[in-house]
């Protein structure tokens, strides 16, 4: 059966597109043009309530039943879970993954994605403010992984669905106005995972 991946050329959507990939499910995309609201859609809105891409719909799910799942770390964690891949077994390796995903939900996505909102302003007052604000701890974010990634080649050990939801935000790096060559155990790490066949294909495939 096919999952069917609800998205657009997001750093969250690619994610999804990435994992998929590693995790050699079948799956469609559904695009959602956010800048022209289909994500406010009635029909969206009943598996994605807060109105956000991406979300998935598994028409063979556990017991054969189809699930609905929104908020892509939430997306990540089914994904991995369904395949028995990307996420170890036993709860005490599953912590750091756990602790890497949720770094990247509450910090290294939400604030880089300031900077993007306030680079696009055109009040200079307003503008410089912000940038300066959140330029500055998204730099503090990319220090923090560059220590995580100067002991580790991955950000919980192994290849785990933490990367993939780091990476499509370290995607926008440029867009974050940040070089990597400051940070070169991240640097590392992004090229490594950029050059995986099937993190291309993730990054491929059409979401717009």
């Amino acid at each position: 059966m096919t999952i069917q991946l609800f998205a657009f050329d997001t750093p969250n959507a690619r994610k999804i597109s990435v994992a998929l990939e590693e995790m050699g499910l079948s799956y469609e995309v559904t695009t959602v043009n956010i800048g022209k609201d289909e994500q406010f859609s009635p029909d969206f809105l009943k598996f994605s309530p807060n109105n956000k891409i991406p979300a998935i719909i598994d028409t063979d799910g556990p017991g054969g039943k189809t699930v609905t799942v929104f908020e892509s770390g939430a997306i990540l964690l089914y994904l991995a879970e369904k395949t028995g891949k990307f996420l170890p077994q036993d709860l005490i390796s599953r912590v750091p993954v756990y602790e890497w995903l949720m770094f990247q939900m509450s910090g290294f996505g939400p604030i880089p994605g300031q900077v993007h909102h306030f680079l696009g302003l055109s009040n200079e007052e307003d503008k410089r403010y912000g940038v300066e604000r959140f330029s500055k701890e998204t730099r503090r974010l990319y220090s923090v992984m560059d220590k995580r990634l100067a002991t580790n080649t991955y950000f919980a050990g192994d290849l785990s669905v933490a990367d993939f939801a780091i990476l499509g935000w370290a995607w926008r790096h440029q867009r974050h106005q940040v070089d990597l060559a400051e940070y070169p155990n991240v640097k590392r790490w992004y090229e490594t995972m950029m050059a995986r066949p099937a993190v291309q294909r993730g990054f491929a495939v059409a979401l717009k």
